[in-house]
């Protein structure tokens, strides 16, 4: 049902249904209490206990892939999950924009999976918060989802549970 409504939305605004172009990110969100801690873990960078939340987005914002991994999970495997999942859901991929915590390793499994990947790099001239074209997209539709209250503190015990997409 949501691949339909994506494809409806994206012809509706006089686009094809299947995007050629997604952008991927991940956020750590803390996991509540009763939360197993086998299926989490202490994100590196930012310290967060609980999991990684690994979104593919389109030019529109809308999601294309979800993966859920322990926060403890690198950002290549992060990476390299929502690009498995985005050939096998779409051929009409192209092309993946990612951010600097992405590696060569992203880039590489890419190029095996027909996916061109690239690293969005941030100009060092520049200095606090500057939207860098195309990948801002999937940080607003991450700070969308954090909206919702559900999706603020991780509450599911099964990571089964967050395969809805």
């Amino acid at each position: 049902m949501h691949d339909l409504l994506r494809w409806q939305l994206r012809e509706k605004r006089k686009r094809l249904a299947d995007p050629s172009l997604v952008v991927l990110d991940t956020q750590s969100i803390h996991a509540a209490v009763g939360v197993p801690a086998t299926t989490t873990g202490k994100g590196a960078a930012k310290r967060v206990p609980g999991r990684k939340i690994c979104l593919a987005v389109d030019v529109l914002g809308l999601v294309v892939d979800c993966v859920v991994l322990p926060a403890s999970a690198h950002e290549n495997t992060a990476g390299i999950a929502p690009l498995d999942g985005v050939a096998a859901q779409r051929d009409t991929v192209t092309k993946a924009l990612v951010d600097q915590g992405f590696r060569n390793k992203v880039v590489d499994h890419g190029m095996n999976l027909g996916i061109g990947v690239e690293i969005v790099e941030r100009n060092p001239d520049q200095s606090g918060f500057v939207p860098q074209a195309k990948r801002w997209i999937v940080e607003q539709a991450n700070g969308t989802l954090t909206f919702y209250r559900r999706l603020v503190c991780d509450c599911e015990h099964r990571l089964a549970s967050w395969r809805t997409v």
